[in-house]
């Protein structure tokens, strides 16, 4: 194991890649001569040359149309995006070609590439860049969806991610960067759909993933000072979701909280709400809850900002909730 900041968990899971198989490359804006915006890419030019880390013009759609035609012949793009939000003017080749592709094609065409970068807030960046997109890209068939909190899953899964067959976003956080934690080194992976119990508990599941978890986590260590024992699953994939291991935490613990970086109407928490009333209704000893943002655009100023987004105040209260404690 060694300690690796965020970005740099990413960097090495695509130069070991990278150094194993010669048709993936990276591509997106300042990827090259930059390092990458966030440095995420740091070194990659002078190891693998111009032909494989390539520096593009603004201009999403346009490279993300070449990703999508060189995985239907045979490569491993990764496509790099400043930020997710950027990703809307680029998706159109996203969700109506890299999604749609095999099934259109009969079989005849993969299309093995994976489309990464930050979502969500991440401070006074105000509405139109701090947007988190999860729920719309899980909700379109033929994309999966990847959201790490941690640089060990940041490494393992986007290992995974390249080597997938399928199209997989894969999304960040700009405020993750520059966490750390300790990551195995060497060929280390970690499968798409599977959750990771974060946390062991007895009296309340929360189900979270992404930077958001860590509000969680700040919950669960005051809940513990009151003796209420909280579970924590990190779903780290968001499609396919692991469904079997938040039932089987709920049936532990009988009450259930989602907290999501996103806005409050059909999303992620949406999704499970559902699976988990429909599932495992008999089991539940309180309405479920979910934590979401405000149901407006992100706003700029700091104090209506703080406002908009869960945070770990939030989550003791929802806890306290479903346990009839408020």
């Amino acid at each position: 194991m060694k300690t690796l900041q965020f970005r740099e968990a990413i960097q090495q899971a695509m130069s070991e890649e990278m150094r194993r198989d010669e048709t993936i490359y990276l591509m997106g804006e300042e990827v090259a001569e930059y390092n990458g915006a966030y440095k995420a890419s740091k070194g990659m030019l002078d190891e693998f040359g111009p032909e494989r880390v390539i520096d593009t013009p603004i201009s999403e759609l346009g490279f993300s149309g070449i990703g999508v035609g060189s995985a239907m012949i045979g490569n491993r793009p990764i496509i790099e995006f400043m930020t997710f939000n950027f990703a809307l003017v680029g998706i159109d080749q996203i969700i109506n070609n890299a999604a749609k592709i095999r099934q259109m094609s009969g079989g005849q065409f993969n299309c093995p590439i994976v489309f990464r970068g930050p979502t969500a807030s991440a401070g006074q960046l105000a509405a139109t860049h701090s947007q988190a997109f999860e729920s719309w890209y899980a909700n379109c068939p033929g994309l999966k969806v990847v959201v790490p909190s941690n640089p060990k899953d940041a490494k393992g899964l986007l290992k995974s991610a390249i080597r997938d067959n399928d199209p997989v976003i894969f999304m960040e956080s700009e405020q993750m960067y520059g966490d750390k934690g300790e990551v195995p080194e060497g060929d280390f992976t970690i499968p798409l759909g599977v959750a990771d119990i974060r946390r062991e508990g007895t009296d309340v599941t929360i189900v979270s993933f992404g930077k958001i978890i860590k509000e969680a986590d700040k919950a669960a260590d005051e809940l513990a000072k009151e003796n209420i024992s909280v579970e924590i699953i990190d779903l780290r994939t968001v499609k396919p979701l692991d469904y079997e291991a938040v039932l089987k935490s709920v049936k532990k613990t009988n009450r259930l909280v989602i907290l999501e970086e996103a806005w409050p109407f059909g999303n992620v928490a949406t999704e499970i709400t559902y699976h988990v009333q429909s599932n495992a209704f008999d089991y539940l000893d309180a309405p479920i809850v979910k934590i979401n943002t405000a149901d407006t655009p992100a706003p700029y100023s700091p104090v209506l900002l703080a406002e908009w987004l869960p945070n770990y105040e939030d989550v003791v209260k929802a806890v306290k909730k479903v346990l009839y404690k408020l």
